[in-house]
């Protein structure tokens, strides 16, 4: 049986040359079959996922021999970390190898929704000449509002200052005091959360799903946005309230919005019915930090603390 079991795509190359020497099963659809993965871990030493296998109490006690979790990317909601402590056995997220491109996505995705120009193909390789109907606005001047104040969130608001933004953020566990708010670009300005949603033309989300922020931009919190402002979501499903985000969208309440993460994952077509009919919407199957280059990043720094750990063991 296998020592290290990788149930979710990363780079091959890493796989092949630093992880050279131990007996790997690489599977990247192992997720997808939960059954057959709780048999497979039986002998199991090391385990790399993503963020759909999920590594709970089951899978746990399947897997007696295991020390070792490689997080290809950041986030651990998928991950019972305080079973995992009790079993020592020890998780390793890929923390900051994909800062740059969700950084990226979020600000290519906000320029793509306030200039509102790029869907316009098929119309004008038609003969149709729509130029009133697609005047958009800049990134220039627009505050860029940011819920969590962590390293992505830097990376973001870093790109956004060279665009000619100003930058506001809420942080509950960022003391106003702190040297966190200057930046080699320039100060964030920290802000209460009511503040931030209210005065803000681009809401971009950079925080855990805890108790606290499930449906934490509910209906109540859409309705205190600007009546254009753009919300994106990158960070996890369930901070924002779908359903009231549909509503807001029809209802003309909101400038647009983009989603990169969702309650349920993948997306159901009868769970993704709730936006049908929603203008100036962006879907994306929860990619912002995937690209060529954090892929590779973020496989081998996976790749490197598995290895160190086992070695060590």
């Amino acid at each position: 049986m296998p020592d290290i079991i990788i149930t979710e795509f990363m780079d091959e190359e890493a796989i092949r040359q630093g992880l050279a020497g131990f007996d790997v099963l690489y599977d990247p659809k192992l997720a997808d079959r939960r059954g057959e993965l709780i048999e497979t871990v039986a002998d199991a030493r090391a385990l790399i996922v993503r963020n759909r296998t999920q590594v709970r109490e089951r899978l746990l006690s399947a897997a007696p021999k295991l020390t070792v979790v490689g997080r290809l990317g950041v986030g651990l909601d998928n991950i019972d970390v305080e079973a995992c402590k009790a079993r020592n056995v020890a998780v390793f997220p890929a923390t900051g190898a994909n800062d740059v491109s969700v950084a990226e996505y979020v600000i290519t995705t906000a320029m793509l929704l306030l200039r509102n120009a790029y869907g316009a193909t098929a119309a004008v390789a038609q003969g149709f000449w729509p130029r009133s109907d697609l005047i958009g606005r800049e990134i220039s001047g627009k505050r860029l509002g940011l819920v969590g104040f962590g390293a992505i969130a830097k990376e973001t608001a870093k790109r956004a200052a060279a665009l000619g933004m100003t930058i506001a953020a809420y942080d509950p566990y960022v003391p106003p005091t702190s040297p966190a708010w200057d930046q080699p670009w320039g100060r964030a300005e920290p802000l209460p959360l009511d503040a931030l949603i209210e005065t803000s033309d681009v809401i971009s989300l950079h925080v855990p799903l805890t108790v606290e922020t499930r449906n934490l931009m509910d209906a109540a919190m859409l309705a205190r946005m600007r009546p254009n402002a753009i919300l994106i979501n990158a960070a996890r499903g369930g901070i924002v309230d779908e359903n009231a985000l549909a509503e807001a969208l029809r209802a003309g309440r909101l400038g647009g919005a983009a989603l990169d993460v969702f309650e349920e994952e993948p997306l159901s077509s009868s769970r993704g019915a709730v936006f049908e009919g929603c203008p100036r919407l962006v879907l994306t199957p929860h990619i912002a930090g995937v690209t060529q280059e954090s892929n590779t990043r973020v496989s081998w720094l996976t790749v490197e603390n598995v290895r160190r750990h086992l070695e060590r063991a």
